[in-house]
């Protein structure tokens, strides 16, 4: 059970940055003029992929070996959520990201802000996933 407590908190903690990208991050990024918006967005995207990416390999992982060890399939639909950050990445996230990382800060104008903006909303669905993880790995730690 104890990988399963590991699973538990690395998803809380791929959540809590997701949040915090949500609620904090993003909006203070809108605030800004076009082109240090991007700016920051592109420093921004860089460090987060480097937080996120491996957590969410992590809790996968963790929640697959536990319901092997305990056959509660909670574990393994917890696993699946934090893995299916990577394909609502690559095919919902990704198409925005390249444009935007293709953008030079000098070019950046109106529709620039509005990927950026198009980009926060579809981060939020990661959000939503490692909260959905959160609560199933919580489900089958309790029961």
């Amino acid at each position: 059970m104890f990988l399963g407590q590991l699973a538990l908190i690395v998803a809380a903690v791929f959540s809590g940055a997701a949040l915090y990208i949500n609620l904090v991050e993003q909006p203070a990024r809108m605030q800004l003029d076009d082109g240090p918006l991007l700016t920051e967005w592109k420093l921004a995207y860089k460090r987060g992929t480097a937080l996120q990416a491996p957590l969410a390999v992590i809790g996968f992982v963790l929640g697959l070996v536990t319901w092997w060890r305990t056959g509660h399939a909670g574990w393994a639909i917890g696993g699946l959520l934090m893995l299916a950050n990577w394909p609502v990445t690559f095919l919902a996230i990704m198409p925005t990201n390249r444009k935007l990382m293709a953008t030079e800060p000098r070019n950046a104008g109106p529709e620039t802000r509005s990927m950026v903006g198009r980009w926060g909303a579809l981060h939020a669905a990661r959000t939503s996933l490692g909260f959905a993880a959160v609560l199933v790995f919580l489900w089958a730690s309790i029961s």
